[in-house]
């Protein structure tokens, strides 16, 4: 009898729950215990857990002073990297991974980025076992004030956009992190744009409507739902992750 692998799913935010996403990891075979900190204790390491998912969430990577909690969650993140257990870190779960691993995330200078939108690969994503898979566009919706404006050190940029350009990046050989959103639903971009009607206005007036949210996660699941299913084969061993950075020396 084989064993789901179980995953760890951290919820930041009441108003960002997994959603589709994690209808796509339990289809795919995982099992997934949800904490919503700081009522739900997170685990104190990642015994039993064979990966870990992190949502997004309205406050700042940074925000200890309102949320001290935070810094808990980017510890666990920090162990799981570390420990080479697969991670995926989404929206401020990915701004949160890159601050555990010494990136930089401020509020972005080219203001909010919100709505539907595209990413596009980079180089290295077209040898990952996650990110090669994908078109060289890619739907996502986006709904973010701040931004990752430097990397971990030996990160691998994935995915780039031309407002703000760290998109999507890998450290080492299987955490993740992406700045967008896989994980929404049309409800839920509703309810966030009347909560930030300062942000929706910053968007084209016709991209928040229920019709072309509906067409946006409609091309959302069919992109982002394979690629939820390979990260549950990456999780269970069958994927293998990616290779290890090659370190060359100079030429004499």
């Amino acid at each position: 009898m084989v064993t789901a692998p179980k995953l760890l799913v951290i919820q930041p935010d009441e108003s960002d729950p997994i959603g589709p996403l994690g209808d796509w990891l339990t289809e795919a075979g995982a099992e997934l215990d949800i904490r919503l900190p700081p009522e739900q204790s997170l685990p104190a390491d990642l015994a039993g857990y064979a990966g870990v998912v992190c949502l997004g969430g309205g406050m700042g990577a940074n925000d200890d002073a309102a949320h001290p909690w935070l810094a808990d969650v980017r510890k666990l993140l920090a162990k799981a990297a570390g420990a080479r257990v697969p991670t995926l870190a989404i929206c401020l779960g990915g701004q949160l991974l890159a601050v555990a691993l010494g990136g930089t995330v401020v509020t972005g200078d080219q203001g909010p980025e919100v709505g539907p939108g595209l990413v596009s690969k980079k180089d290295a994503a077209w040898t990952d076992p996650l990110f090669a898979d994908l078109p060289l566009m890619q739907d996502v919706l986006q709904f973010h004030n701040d931004a990752i404006t430097r990397l971990p050190a030996g990160a691998e940029l994935l995915a780039s956009s031309p407002r703000y350009a760290y998109q999507a990046f890998r450290f080492d050989r299987c955490a993740y992190g992406v700045q967008f959103h896989i994980e929404t639903t049309q409800d839920v971009v509703l309810a966030w744009a009347r909560q930030s009607p300062e942000m929706a206005e910053l968007t084209r007036p016709d991209a928040l409507t229920p019709e072309n949210l509906a067409r946006v996660h409609a091309d959302i699941t069919e992109t982002w739902r394979p690629f939820a299913h390979r990260f549950v084969r990456l999780v269970s061993g069958d994927l293998a992750p990616a290779a290890d950075r090659q370190r060359t020396l100079p030429m004499a």
